[in-house]
C-alpha cells in the first residue's frame, strides 16, 4: 500500500528548493494569467491521480506564474517576506487540522492565541486589556473593529444594531481623511455605512488628517460618530496626529479607530515610537503580521480596547456548539468566522523567534535601507522622492517637474517596467497627487542594507541610460 503520507515530504522537498532558490529567481512571473490559465486548463479527471505527481504537476506548473514576494528586493507592495518560521509554524497549523474557534475545540490553540495576543499588546504598547481578534488582514481588521464601533456608538442611543439591524437606526456619521486605505471603504461598505456615505477629511501633502479640519467638520454633526485615522499612509508612510483626534474624539463621544495595517509596528522600536504619540488613546486598531511581523499569509489583528462591543458584533451560538464561560476570551467572538484556521500560531512562533530586539531589528533595518535608497535617488537630475521618507515608503517621480503630467507618466511607468523586466527588483506604480509614480516598499526580513546600494545603482543606471538614449535620439533629429 502507497504510503499516503509521503506526498507530505515531496511537498516539503519542492518548498525548501524554492526558498532556498529564491533570491536567484526573476521577482516578477514568468508568465501572465492569460498565460498561467492555459498551463492549467484541462478537463476535470475522472479518476484520481497520484498524490506525490499531483504536487510535482502543481509545481512544475505553478511556479511559472509565481511573483517573487518573498524575494528580497520585492518592494512591490507592503508585503512582508513570510519567514521561514511562521512558514513552518504554518506548516504545522495545516498539519494539525485544527479548528480555532472555541477552548474545547483546540485548547492548544486558544491558548496559543492568548499568548500571542497579550505579547502584541506589549510589543506594540497598546492597553493590556484589550481584545485581539486573529484575522485575514487590514481588511478584516477593519471591518472588525468598525463593526464593534457601529454597535457601541448606537448603544449609546439606545439602538442595538446587532440585534434589530440598521433599519430606522440613527444615522452614524462616518469621518475618514481623503488618503484613507481602500479598504477602509471596503469595510464601511460590507457594514451598510456606505463607502461614499463618509464625511472626507482634508490631508496635507503627505497624506495627514488635518485636524483643525476634522473638528470643524466633527462639531457641525449630531448624533453617532465614528472617526477613522491612519498609522502608516499606504503611499508615504505617513502618520494622522493622533493626540489632536483623540481629544477630538473624547469631546463628542465618537469612537477613534486606527488603520496601522503596517505603520502601527513603529511603536516597536524607541526610534520610531514617536510617529505613533497618541495612538494608544484610541478605541480600536487594524494591523497585519503578514507585513512587518513576516508571517505568512493570511494574519492580521483586530484589536478592541473594551472586548463587549466586539462580542456583541463577532459573537455566534447555537445548540450544538461548546458551552463556554462569559467571562472567557472566546476566539469566535472576536472574529467574523466560526470554522476557521489557528491562526495565532505562526504569530506566536515570530515573535518567540524574533523577540523584541528581533522586531526592532527588522524595523530599524528597512527604514534604513528606504532612506539610503531615497537619498542616493535625490542627487540625480530628473529623479524626484516626492514623500518625506518617515518610515519604509518611498514615493518616486521621473522626469521635469515642469513637463505635462502624461509625460511623466510615461517615464515613471517605462522606468517600473525596466525594473521587473530586469529580474533583480520588483517595484510598484500607482497615484499620487494627481501624478503617476513609483512606489517603492521596504518590509521584506530577506532585505538587507547591501540591496540598498543595488536597488538604488540599478535604477540610476536605467534612469542614465534612457536619458542618454533620449539626447542620441534629439541629436539624430
Amino acid at each position: 500500500m502507497q504510503d499516503q503520507f509521503k506526498v507530505l515530504e515531496s511537498a516539503f522537498s519542492q518548498a525548501l528548493a524554492y526558498r532556498r532558490g529564491l533570491s536567484e529567481r526573476s521577482c516578477a512571473p514568468a508568465r501572465s494569467y492569460r498565460e498561467m490559465l492555459g498551463v492549467f486548463s484541462e478537463p476535470l479527471p475522472d479518476v484520481g491521480c497520484n498524490a506525490e505527481h499531483v504536487i510535482e504537476d502543481l509545481v512544475k506548473r505553478g511556479e511559472q506564474g509565481l511573483t517573487q514576494m518573498a524575494h528580497p528586493r520585492f518592494f512591490g507592495w507592503v508585503l512582508g517576506g513570510s519567514a521561514p518560521a511562521g512558514v513552518a509554524a504554518d506548516w504545522l497549523v495545516s498539519a494539525w487540522g485544527q479548528n480555532a474557534a472555541f477552548h474545547s475545540t483546540s485548547p492548544t490553540s486558544a491558548a496559543v492565541e492568548e499568548v500571542a495576543g497579550n505579547w502584541l499588546l506589549e510589543i506594540l504598547d497598546l492597553p493590556r486589556k484589550a481584545a485581539v481578534g486573529f484575522v485575514t488582514g487590514g481588511t478584516v481588521g477593519n471591518f472588525t473593529a468598525l463593526s464593534a464601533a457601529r454597535g457601541a456608538v448606537l448603544r449609546q442611543l439606545g439602538w442595538d444594531p446587532d440585534s434589530d439591524g440598521l433599519f430606522g437606526a440613527p444615522p452614524i456619521t462616518v469621518f475618514v481623511g481623503d488618503d484613507a486605505h481602500a479598504s477602509v471603504f471596503s469595510a464601511l461598505g460590507y457594514l451598510g455605512l456606505g463607502r461614499n456615505r463618509v464625511r472626507r477629511i482634508r490631508t496635507d501633502a503627505q497624506g495627514r488628517i488635518v485636524a483643525s479640519d476634522l473638528a470643524r467638520q466633527v462639531a457641525g454633526t449630531t448624533g453617532p460618530r465614528i472617526i477613522v485615522g491612519q498609522a502608516g499612509q499606504i503611499n508615504t508612510g505617513s502618520f494622522d496626529p493622533f493626540c489632536e483626534l483623540v481629544d477630538i474624539a473624547k469631546a463628542v463621544d465618537a469612537w477613534l479607530h486606527i488603520d496601522g495595517a503596517f505603520g502601527l509596528w513603529a511603536r516597536a522600536h524607541p526610534d520610531y515610537r514617536h510617529l505613533t504619540e497618541g495612538v494608544e488613546g484610541a478605541d480600536s486598531w487594524s494591523v497585519d503580521g503578514h507585513k512587518w511581523l513576516q508571517t505568512p499569509f493570511d494574519s492580521g489583528y483586530a484589536i478592541i480596547r473594551d472586548r463587549h462591543p466586539l462580542q456583541a458584533a463577532m459573537g455566534i451560538d447555537a445548540s450544538y456548539l461548546p458551552p463556554h464561560g462569559d467571562d472567557d476570551r472566546i476566539p469566535s467572538f472576536l472574529v467574523p468566522e466560526l470554522s476557521r484556521r489557528a491562526r495565532g500560531v505562526p504569530t506566536w512562533a515570530m515573535l518567540k523567534t524574533l523577540g523584541r530586539k528581533g522586531v526592532e531589528e527588522l524595523v530599524a533595518r528597512h527604514c534604513g535601507v528606504a532612506r539610503h535608497i531615497a537619498a542616493r535617488l535625490s542627487q540625480c537630475e530628473g529623479i524626484r522622492v516626492i514623500n518625506e521618507v518617515v518610515l519604509n515608503q518611498i514615493v518616486v517621480g521621473f522626469g521635469d517637474v515642469r513637463s505635462v503630467p502624461a509625460s511623466r507618466k510615461v517615464e515613471t511607468e517605462a522606468m517600473i517596467d525596466a525594473l521587473k523586466e530586469s529580474g533583480l527588483v520588483f517595484v510598484g506604480g500607482g497615484m499620487w497627487r494627481d501624478e503617476w509614480v513609483m512606489r517603492i516598499s521596504v518590509i521584506s526580513d530577506a532585505t538587507t542594507e547591501s540591496d540598498a546600494d543595488l536597488v538604488a545603482d540599478l535604477i540610476l543606471s536605467i534612469w542614465l541610460r534612457r536619458q542618454r538614449q533620449a539626447a542620441d535620439l534629439g541629436e539624430a533629429l
